[in-house]
């Protein structure tokens, strides 16, 4: 039996940084649903889509990616996020994993460390889902 698609929604203000990383992401197991280009925008989307899981940018304009991780989580807490960032900084990912963030991808990064980090992502989301 062919496994799901696992859906994602991308979410950054860089049209190039979403690009690259849905080219990525074709041709692998995923499936694309959708695209945002600040938290505003992807806590709209997240509620219609709902994609299993969320590439959520920290740095945005509108609504940063810390306060859309907390609304997603809050209306959706089985949709996994995992944030990119370029600022790694302790405090940033401490308060991304007392919202609920699922993992994270440091810029720039390579497609080997993206596949690898969401597949750890849905295999902690088939554990929980049997």
């Amino acid at each position: 039996m062919a496994r799901k698609r696992t859906s994602i929604m991308i979410v950054d203000d860089n049209d190039m940084m979403r690009s690259i990383l849905r080219a990525m992401l074709r041709g692998e197991e995923y499936e694309v649903v959708g695209e945002a280009r600040n938290g505003v925008i992807a806590v709209d989307m997240a509620d219609r889509l709902k994609p299993d899981i969320i590439c959520l940018d920290v740095m945005m304009p509108e609504k940063d990616g810390l306060e859309a991780l907390a609304e997603i989580k809050a209306a959706r807490p089985e949709t996994a996020v995992v944030m990119i960032t370029s600022n790694a900084d302790p405090d940033t990912v401490q308060e991304a994993i007392m919202g609920g963030a699922n993992g994270f991808i440091v810029k720039p990064f390579n497609a080997a460390r993206v596949l690898d980090t969401l597949e750890k992502v849905v295999g902690r989301l088939t554990q929980k889902n049997r």
